[in-house]
């Protein structure tokens, strides 16, 4: 089998880091985990791309441990790594090029010590040397954040960590959705890296890493000019950030060479912060707005519609975001025009107006059905995309 495309390198999904090589890029078919539908087809087309000469840095995100493959008795990350490793190991290290990893979900410095055992023993069984594989470890659950000695579980398959700003922020409601003070707000109008939980988060990794020579990758970069203070200072000593539009790949290289020394920050040490449990567990304040309720009703709609399409991605507004309606319903949260967010404020009406883009209503209308099933729930599954991978109707659809 041959590899992926592409002329720079990426990080799972659309996107990129800067490492001490030059920043590179891999195709969204290459995000195995919530950025694509779990179907056989999309995986055989993920591993099947393109010449591997033509990325010189590859990295797969394979599915997490939350994820089952269906066609064969294993769990959905060991399928995909198996599949890479076995097939095409050796291709990629023979142009230099990997086999490179982003393993994403894990929350705890036993899921990396069984993702280091799994490398040790795929490495011998194939005849590869020691410590080929490298992994960075997306953080992006609370517990994780807690347990940043995953860096160390790793150890020779280390390739650092990456901050998950907007699924972290998700994975309170996931963890603790069913106590109000983790009662999340509306986030296109109150949740940014300023917010304290998020930027001790970021600071606690880059200086975890830092102290131990390994590379701490930001979160996803907005459009941002070059000139941006703002963005100076978020860079915060990460050697990296992560984008989603390919446009923003040139912009981005330029900022962070003009406003660091060399390509990688490894020399700030963050000695200057403290990072408490206090800080990563303090919820921003602020309410729900209307737009906010519409939107995460949109965003939960369309993509579960885009899995029961075989797509699995999708663009809404210019953004991708995840369900907290469960947790403004539980609560009865009140809109900041003060009515009460219930299974009535529900409403569909926003998704009329774009269905003309459709040219299967009944499967948006199922997606609707399921995103009402799934938010009045008395609990919520921890991943949306576990809830859709066990369901009958996401397989009745694929047949």
């Amino acid at each position: 089998m041959h590899s992926w495309r592409s002329p720079l390198t990426l990080f799972g999904g659309l996107s990129v880091a800067t490492y001490d090589v030059d920043i590179t890029v891999i195709s969204r078919e290459i995000d195995f985990d919530d950025g694509k539908c779990p179907i056989y087809h999309n995986h055989m087309k993920g591993i099947y791309n393109a010449p591997v000469s033509q990325a010189p840095v590859l990295m797969l995100c394979p599915r997490a441990w939350n994820m089952v493959e269906h066609n064969m008795m294993v769990p959905g990350p060991l399928f995909d790594f198996g599949l890479l490793m076995f097939h095409n190991a050796k291709l990629i290290l023979q142009n230099q090029s990997g086999p490179f990893f982003y393993l994403s979900k894990v929350s705890s410095y036993i899921e990396a010590r069984l993702w280091s055992q799994i490398s040790f023993w795929t490495e011998k069984k194939l005849g590869l040397q020691v410590g080929c594989m490298k992994a960075t470890v997306l953080i992006e659950c609370v517990p994780a954040s807690f347990e940043m000695e995953i860096l160390y579980e790793l150890k020779e398959h280390s390739a650092g960590l990456n901050c998950g700003i907007w699924d972290y922020s998700a994975s309170f409601v996931n963890r603790f959705g069913h106590q109000a003070d983790f009662l999340l707000p509306d986030h296109s109008k109150y949740v940014d890296m300023e917010k304290r939980f998020l930027h001790s988060y970021m600071d606690l990794l880059v200086q975890t890493c830092h102290r131990r020579g390994a590379l701490a990758t930001g979160g996803m970069a907005a459009l941002l000019l070059p000139g941006d203070k703002e963005t100076q200072r978020k860079q915060a000593g990460v050697d990296g950030f992560m984008v989603y539009d390919m446009d923003l790949i040139e912009p981005m290289q330029k900022l962070f060479q003009l406003h660091s020394h060399g390509q990688n920050q490894l020399l700030q040490l963050r000695e200057d912060i403290t990072v408490t449990p206090e800080d990563l567990l303090i919820m921003p304040a602020g309410g729900v707005t209307r737009y906010g309720l519409r939107y995460n009703i949109a965003v939960g709609v369309l993509f579960i519609e885009a899995w029961l399409s075989g797509r699995g991605h999708f663009f809404y507004l210019g953004k991708v975001g995840s369900l907290r309606v469960w947790q403004w319903i539980r609560y009865q949260v009140r809109l900041e025009d003060d009515r009460a967010v219930d299974p009535s404020s529900c409403q569909i009406t926003d998704l009329f107006s774009i269905s003309t883009l459709f040219r299967d209503k009944q499967r948006l209308m199922t997606a609707v059905s399921m995103f009402l099933e799934t938010v009045l729930k008395n609990d919520f599954p921890e991943f949306l995309t576990t809830y859709l991978n066990l369901d009958h109707t996401f397989h009745s659809s694929q047949s």
